[in-house]
């Protein structure tokens, strides 16, 4: 691992106590101009999200309605009743995107499987990055609102499901993520997402605030609409069930 990668790791609580855990219990809510183009403007209300650590799985409960909860893995996403009945379900989801565009509307299992695996990526990292297969290399500063940034550019394997194969890491001095640049291939954009107040859960650190704008060649959309807006109001950071 690179310095950086190492400073960036203990910024966050260092992966000697990530690796102790099993599970995250979020509690969020998600807005933004993405779900209204995509057909779903409620968003996600107050929702809690299990996140497994050790592999790509979440869970969101309520989803869709206040008896129904939802499943994302790589492979497949469902909605169940309470009863455990599933309602609905697609297999091999990220082929369902084929040939979709920005405008393109996502039905509700569309929905599930980009913010299943959207929010597995953003509570993972930067832990994230320490996976077989993850490729991580130091960029150089980056200038931003009077700061010096450090960066790091990703290359992720096919093996997990993310934005886009290529990402960019923003760290601040003390190596809190500040930002992240990705192509959400999926929703047919490119996004600059800002990490705000973060905050420590059980030894570890998780911004509670995220902000993604639009990415255009010249940079960052700041004073244009937002994209997603994530607001966390609670983490609790589970070792064991």
């Amino acid at each position: 691992m690179s310095d950086l990668l190492d400073l960036v790791l203990a910024a966050h609580g260092g992966l000697e106590r990530w690796r102790e855990v099993r599970y995250l219990d979020v509690r969020l809510s998600a807005s933004g101009g993405l779900f209204q183009i995509k057909g779903h403007p409620e968003g996600l209300h107050d929702v809690i999200m299990r996140i497994e650590t050790q592999r790509p799985a979440v869970t969101f409960v309520p989803f869709g309605r206040p008896d129904y909860r939802g499943h994302f893995t790589p492979t497949r996403v469902w909605i169940e009743d309470r009863e455990g009945r599933v309602v609905e379900e697609h297999v091999d989801p990220r082929a369902s995107f084929a040939g979709h565009a920005l405008a393109t509307p996502w039905d509700r299992l569309q929905l599930l499987y980009f913010t299943g695996y959207a929010n597995w990526n953003y509570f993972t990292a930067p832990f994230l990055l320490t996976q077989s297969g993850v490729d991580v290399r130091e960029m150089g500063p980056h200038e931003e609102y009077g700061e010096t940034w450090q960066r790091l550019q990703v290359q992720f394997p096919s093996t997990i499901p993310t934005h886009s194969a290529e990402q960019t890491f923003y760290l601040n001095e003390k190596g809190l993520l500040q930002r992240l640049d990705y192509v959400a291939e999926i929703a047919g954009a490119a996004g600059a997402h800002y990490c705000f107040d973060h905050t420590s859960f059980s030894g570890l650190v998780f911004p509670t605030l995220r902000r993604v704008v639009g990415l255009t060649p010249t940079g960052p959309l700041i004073s244009g609409p937002t994209v997603v807006l994530l607001l966390i109001s609670d983490i609790v950071v589970l070792t064991n069930l």
